[in-house]
Order: structure tokens, then C-alpha cells, then sequence
């Protein structure tokens, strides 16, 4: 049976890539034939990754995503990190740059978007004439202030279709905004499921001739919020050991690499962390227990227990998760240094492992040195006076 391979990747433009695709038709038996989907060349000249008089590229398939029941005509698609023509990563790789996949970090990601009436037009609702309520009753709302959900709907439903961790959608607080949720155990899956999850997005706002928004601030005038990607994580550690001191080593680590993090968590985002609209200002660091003006939201639980997950609440509705998740990992590892130094300078130190580790003399071996070296001066004084 004949079956469409729509292959997936990211451009090179910037600040933020975009999702580009094409289509390749090719005979299967089963969904066994499906495990070794092949490379595939592209123009990199048309994509900001390579130049005209050198521009093949090739897409190397990493994840695919296919329907439970695979027949005739079936489309999988296939999400591609982009190469060389010598086989490296290209340089606007972000998803090689985090390296093996770990199942022990847990990823949640909340993209927030909003639904323009078409490219470069309004954002649905603000486009039909009439008075606009002010924001207050969008948030979960139902009714006729409401506007998209057809859209949002069949955007989770064909997420559940092919298996993409998606774990719920809401319309937001904002007039033409929606959310939707993205679980998965390990970094390289979330990010995969996000960035195939907004794929869908895309694709289903075409048949509608939408176009989705994911700027963080599209309405820059009025009370209105803006759009975030609120980044949930855990690692074993902070899940099964925790720690109120271990915690907070993960706040020092993320507070003095608060540019990092910033630098990687979208462009235009000075425009919605104002300090506002349940943000923290750009150019501050917080954390607090159920606190959603704050960096970094401890959940309820978490703050009794210490033992749980955090949510950083900065990255914008733009980010890039690949560039999200490498940055907070970086600085849970530093967070693990910061613990453990702490742990030696304030633990009570057992002089026995030191002796047997670096080869010094025990308490009794010392006073026994002394005593001998006291034997030797008091020897020689008495020799020296002639007695």
C-alpha cells in the first residue's frame, strides 16, 4: 500500500525558526516498513540554511508520528532534524544540542496562542464590530463571547490521533486565546510533541484560513495578557529525594543565570514580563509557593513537601523548547553543584573516610608524631648542655 511521509523540520530563520514541510510517497507492507524511513534532501538556500552555490541539506527522520490503524493513502509524519551535506548537525540544530534523551526528566509545556482572522489580520472577535467585553469572562469560558473552540477541538483531537502526549486544552483569559497541554517523560520527546503539536496548529488554521499567533504580546494596547509557554519540569532528584535546601540551590542556580534564561525563552518577551497580567518583570528573579506573578511558581504541594516539580513561568508563547529545555538543564546541573558543595561545607566531616581517602594520619598517629618530635627537642637540649 502506498502511504504519504509528510516530513517536518526547522528553518534557519531567526530569532525563532519556522516549521517547514513536504511530502513523499512510498510503498509499504506494514507499519514494520516504517521503522527505516529514509534521509531526504532539501534547498537549504530557500530556508536561511545554506547558500545557493552550496545548498543541499538533508533531513534526518528522528520521530514519527502514525495513527494506531495505518491503511492505503495513510499520511505519517515524520519530524527531522536538519544536516550537512557531511551528515553533522546543521548549526540551527537546537534539538542535537541536548543530547541523549533521559526519562527520568519530566517536561510539561502550556502553549499559549492566539487565532488571527487571517495573515496579518485581527485576532477572531475583535474583528466582528460591536462591543468587546473586557477580559474577565474568557478564561474557561463557554458561551457567545467565545470564539475558536471548533478550532482548538479539532486540534486535540487529531493530536490524540497520533498519540502526541497532549493533555487537555482551555480557552485563556484573553479574547481569542487558547491553550493547550503537552506531557511527556524526557526532553527531546516534549519538545518533539510541541513542536509537531503546533505542526498540526498550523496545518488545521489553514483550512479555516486562520493563522495561529504565537507573538507573546499581540495585543499591545488594553488590559488584555499575553501568551507564555509555561515550562513545568522534574527530575528524580526533585521528585523522590526533594529537599527544601535542594530546591533551593535549583532557585540560586536559575537566579544567576537569569540572562541565559532569558536569552532562551523567546523574542519580544520584555513585552509581556512587565510585571503584570501574572508575570515578574524581565529584569527580576522570584520564586513563591502558588504564586503566578513569580519566575519560577512552586505548586502547593511542593512548597509542604518539597518533593515535586517547578514551573517556570517566563519562557514565551514563541520560545523554542529545544533552547527552553537545554538552558534549564544546564542549570539543574549547576544546581546539583551548588547542593553538594553546600552539603560538605555543613555536613559534620568523618576524619576516618578523609584518612582512608587521602592517606592522613589518624588523631592517635598525631599525638603519637607530637609526642615523639617533643622526645627528640627535649633529648637534644639536655645533650646540647652536657648532661
Amino acid at each position: 500500500m502506498k502511504v504519504k511521509l509528510e516530513y517536518v523540520w526547522l528553518d534557519g530563520y531567526k530569532p525563532e525558526p519556522n516549521l517547514r514541510s513536504k511530502v513523499k510517497i512510498i510503498e509499504v507492507n506494514s507499519k514494520e516498513d516504517l521503522k527505516n524511513i529514509p534521509e531526504w534532501g532539501f534547498d537549504g538556500s530557500s530556508t536561511k540554511q545554506a547558500e545557493g552555490h552550496f545548498s543541499d541539506c538533508y533531513l534526518k527522520p528522528v520521530r514519527c508520528y502514525i495513527t494506531s490503524s495505518i491503511s492505503e493513502y495513510s499520511t505519517v509524519y515524520v519530524l527531522c532534524e536538519v544536516l550537512n551535506s557531511d551528515g553533522k548537525p546543521h548549526e540551527t540544530n537546537d534539538r542535537a544540542k541536548l543530547g541523549e534523551d533521559d526519562e527520568d526528566f519530566w517536561v510539561g509545556f502550556e502553549q499559549e496562542y492566539f487565532i488571527r482572522s487571517g495573515h496579518h489580520k485581527s485576532i477572531i472577535g475583535f474583528d466582528n464590530g460591536g462591543i468587546i467585553d473586557p477580559q474577565g469572562t474568557y478564561y474557561c469560558g463557554v458561551g457567545g463571547q467565545m470564539v475558536g473552540r471548533s478550532l482548538t477541538e479539532q486540534h486535540l483531537d487529531m493530536c490524540l490521533e497520533y498519540e502526541i502526549g497532549i493533555e487537555g486544552t482551555n480557552a485563556e483569559v484573553a479574547l481569542g486565546q487558547w491553550e493547550y497541554q503537552v506531557f511527556a517523560k524526557g526532553k527531546l520527546k516534549t519538545a518533539d510533541d510541541l513542536w509537531m503539536s503546533r505542526y498540526f496548529l498550523y496545518k488545521i488554521a489553514e483550512k479555516y484560513g486562520y493563522q495561529i499567533e504565537l507573538h507573546p504580546k499581540p495585543l499591545s494596547t488594553g488590559d488584555w495578557n499575553g501568551s507564555g509557554l509555561h515550562t513545568n519540569f522534574s527530575n528524580k532528584r526533585m521528585r523522590e529525594t526533594g529537599g527544601e535546601k535542594y530546591f533551593k540551590s535549583i532557585f540560586a542556580s536559575f537566579e544567576s543565570r537569569m540572562d541565559e534564561h532569558i536569552e532562551n525563552y523567546g523574542s519580544d518577551n520584555h513585552l509581556r514580563l512587565t510585571g503584570k497580567h501574572e508575570t515578574q518583570s524581565i529584569d527580576k528573579f522570584s520564586w513563591g509557593v502558588s504564586d503566578r506573578g513569580a519566575s519560577i511558581r512552586v505548586p502547593k504541594v511542593v512548597g509542604e513537601t518539597w518533593k515535586g516539580y517547578l514551573e517556570d513561568r517566563r519562557p514565551a508563547s514563541n520560545a523554542n523548547p529545544y533552547c527552553i529545555l537545554n538552558v534549564i538543564c544546564e542549570s539543574l546541573k549547576l544546581a546539583e553543584q551548588l547542593f553538594e558543595t553546600s552539603q560538605m561545607m555543613y555536613d559534620v566531616i568523618n576524619v576516618t573516610d578523609l584518612n582512608e581517602k587521602y592517606g592522613a594520619m589518624s588523631n592517635d598517629e598525631l599525638l603519637s608524631e607530637y609526642m615523639t618530635d617533643e622526645m627528640e627537642i627535649t633529648n637534644n637540649i639536655l645533650y646540647s648542655n652536657g648532661n
